[in-house]
């Protein structure tokens, strides 16, 4: 596994002329899997995002193909909306010496990754306004924690029963973001983001019927907050989770180089 920071850290020690790292970073714009994909193994160094595969549409064969390239080549993949026969698939492929699969039964959602995920210092919290709404809640945690952010989650602390919210709130206190999860009217955002001084992200969820059902009455109310919050697509777990840890990890590096100049 070869990446741009260590193409550029050999260049800087002379072990590579500039020519040959050129040629090098040419070649890591990204990588073919036969005629089904093309990579983008960079991604992470280009937007601090790692790249996440849909499981969804795809052959049990061919996610395996395009998931075991991806750790190959950058040393971490997640797969979303995982179903039992592309688990079956992920399980068969011949992991490279210690790289391992990690299955998130509730986020439907499998990380392949080679070594420990360096912690970043990036703190991120997570809440879900009822237990419906927790495997979408899953798939952010996981994505934040394999984006090396340490995670607080919280759920079923919807308005329905508000009392509840608060002390989980109190557990909150000091992340850098929060993710928060609601179906149905989807109110538990706005009022979050009334109570916190932390970015917060609403993720609008598919639970809910009738008018206004599958998310859309969800994702409307977050739209129409007049509290200050960001919102993701419906089940957008994914999204959510990066776009929190990128807040977190942005934070996390202020702190640290501003600690090491004093």
């Amino acid at each position: 596994m070869t990446g741009l920071r260590d193409i550029l850290e050999r260049f800087s020690r002379r072990e590579i002329d500039l020519e040959e790292a050129l040629s090098r970073i040419r070649l890591l714009s990204y990588r073919e899997v036969g005629s089904i994909a093309k990579i983008d193994h960079m991604r992470e160094d280009r937007i601090d995002v790692p790249e996440a595969i849909l499981a969804e549409g795809k052959r049990p064969d061919d996610l395996a193909r395009i998931a075991l390239e991806h750790l190959e080549s950058t040393g971490k993949v997640i797969v979303t909306r995982v179903s039992d026969a592309h688990l079956s698939a992920l399980r068969s492929i011949d992991l490279p010496e210690n790289a391992e699969l990690m299955w998130y039964e509730n986020a439907k959602a499998v990380l392949l990754k080679a070594g420990q995920i360096e912690r970043t210092g990036g703190k991120v919290g997570i809440l879900s306004a009822g237990t419906a709404d927790i495997p979408v809640a899953e798939e952010a945690r996981v994505t934040a924690e394999a984006m090396g952010c340490e995670v607080l989650t919280e759920y079923d602390v919807g308005v329905a029963g508000i009392h509840r919210l608060f002390p989980a709130m109190k557990r909150m206190a000091g992340v850098d973001a929060m993710v928060v999860a609601a179906g149905r009217e989807g109110t538990l955002p706005a009022v979050v983001a009334g109570l916190t001084d932390a970015p917060v992200i609403g993720l609008p969820v598919s639970t809910g019927y009738g008018a206004g059902g599958n998310g859309i009455a969800a994702l409307l109310s977050m739209l129409q907050s007049c509290s200050v919050l960001v919102v993701v697509n419906i089940d957008a777990g994914f999204v959510a989770g990066a776009f929190a840890a990128r807040i977190a990890n942005r934070i996390a590096r202020r702190k640290h180089s501003g600690s090491r100049q004093h």
